[in-house]
């Protein structure tokens, strides 16, 4: 497709403003908030302008996330949503009221950051030399999330936490609300146990903050009583303040009942697959539930539905093709492959599964391999498209281990578009494709089979039914000034 000179100019122009964004290093990570804390009060710190939901945890954040922004819109809430990692375009790391900042405000965000960036990034320089430690490829997307949300403005952001939590670059956010998704094993510098890296992923928890927390292992909920009394902060605890009360398979998903305190919401029909989606749809819905207050009690069934079941998340056991069935899930840990071997099980019935799968060095290969030994029948290793990945020869080394003896042929292919190629050739009809591993491989799938339009000039314009903010939100609802919801400054 041709561009006219515009749309030439607002591509080129995306185009600088992200090279230069991965010149800091996409994997590059500093374990304190000096930089941006410097970064965001230049920029007048516009991640406290709006009240925020901050999301941390080892597997489900980005859906969670997602959720939550999906129930805000459906009662005319603008969220700004930030997110990580990407799929296929940077741009999806921040949307408001659903939409993904386009390529022309994308570069303009970015140099405005960015000028500030340079400042502090030569002032470091000028104090310790070559060995400073600069701005952050995070960090400065970070500030850009804040600085658009407000710029919008939206009436609540959520922000999903890179890693960790309380040295993450989002940490600086207000967060009202806190939402721990389940904590495990995964990135091996948080720490070598649940417990550990529970450490670090409560460091979010802010005073008086309402925190909503996934079933957890007993030593981390000691983690996290610990920090709820430490803050001030009152827990909702799943299973005991929010809970799925039943859910049955269905066409193109899942029927859910849910209950957050008194309230039961049933006949929830949530659009993704596996129990671990619909324990996030819980989640999801106790956090919107304490961020509303008392609005959330007056509010209609028919909203809440309807913002659970309009919910999109790319690339978690998404299905891209059909004939063979081809599934995208992003998992890169053991307990996020065994919640997709679960959930394909449930709720597909395929004659053979095929696993195209490549991850990223640092991960725990050879466990997230072991959850899938005895799901599948063939297996296709490649590399993930990123600096970080493990090689092909650690990938097929790893999965020759792991399906020895079995009679499962594995295979190699170069990339992923490779991989899929031998996939779909070996799956018959009635079989299906999971590309997992990784989300890194998991986007490089979807682009093969969604390419991602690029909308160049599309600029996210919030209706009057976006503008209804939640302190109008209560008062309409309830009808009473003394009820209206407010946030601590």
């Amino acid at each position: 497709m041709s561009l006219t000179p515009q749309q030439a100019e607002i591509a080129a122009a995306f185009d600088a403003a992200y090279d230069r964004l991965v010149a800091r290093g996409p994997g590059r990570m500093v374990p304190d908030l000096e930089r941006i804390t410097a970064l965001n009060a230049l920029l007048g710190d516009p991640q406290r302008a709006y009240p925020s939901v901050h999301v941390t945890g080892t597997n489900g954040k980005g859906s969670t996330s997602r959720m939550v922004a999906s129930l805000c819109a459906a009662a005319g809430i603008a969220a700004g949503t930030y997110t990580s990692p990407h799929l296929q375009s940077v741009r999806e790391r921040m949307s408001v009221a659903g939409h993904p900042i386009s390529a022309r405000r994308f570069a303009a965000v970015h140099d405005e950051v960015a000028a500030l960036a340079d400042l502090l990034d030569e002032r470091a320089r000028t104090e310790h030399g070559e060995q400073a430690d600069l701005l952050t490829y995070f960090e400065v997307l970070t500030a850009m999330a804040g600085w658009w949300f407000a710029d919008a403005p939206v009436d609540v952001g959520i922000f999903e936490v890179g890693m960790g939590g309380r040295w993450d670059a989002t940490n600086l956010v207000r967060g009202e609300v806190a939402v721990l998704t389940p904590i495990d094993i995964d990135h091996p510098e948080l720490g070598r146990s649940p417990a550990e890296i529970a450490g670090e992923k409560v460091g979010i928890i802010k005073p008086g903050a309402e925190v909503v927390t996934a079933q957890q292992h007993p030593e981390v909920d000691a983690v996290i009583d610990a920090a709820v009394d430490d803050a001030g902060a009152r827990r909702w605890r799943a299973g005991e303040d929010f809970e799925v009360v039943d859910r049955a398979i269905a066409v193109g998903g899942q029927s859910l009942n849910l209950r957050v305190g008194e309230r039961e919401l049933d006949d929830v029909l949530l659009p993704l697959f596996g129990a671990h989606q619909a324990d996030n749809a819980a989640l999801a819905l106790a956090a919107f539930a304490a961020l509303t207050g008392a609005a959330f009690d007056a509010m209609d069934d028919e909203v809440l539905r309807h913002g659970l079941e309009a919910v999109s998340v790319p690339g978690r056991l998404e299905i891209v093709h059909r004939e063979p069935t081809v599934l995208l899930d992003g998992a890169h840990n053991p307990h996020g492959a065994r919640a997709s071997v679960a959930a394909v099980g449930e709720a597909f019935a395929f004659g053979e599964l095929v696993l195209v799968v490549a991850c990223l060095d640092d991960k725990d290969i050879e466990g997230i391999l072991a959850a899938f030994r005895d799901a599948v029948s063939h297996v296709v290793v490649t590399r993930a498209p990123s600096p970080r990945a493990a090689s092909l020869e650690r990938m097929r080394t790893a999965a020759a281990t792991t399906w020895a003896g079995t009679g499962v042929v594995v295979e190699v292919a170069t990339d992923v578009t490779s991989a899929l190629a031998l996939a779909t050739a070996v799956a018959g009809p009635q079989d299906g494709v999971l590309v997992a591993g990784s989300l890194h491989t998991v986007g490089a799938a979807r682009s093969r089979h969604l390419p991602m339009v690029d909308h160049l000039d599309d600029e996210v314009v919030l209706t009057p039914d976006d503008e209804l903010g939640v302190e109008d939100l209560a008062e309409q609802l309830l009808g009473d000034a003394d009820d209206e919801l407010s946030w601590p400054e």
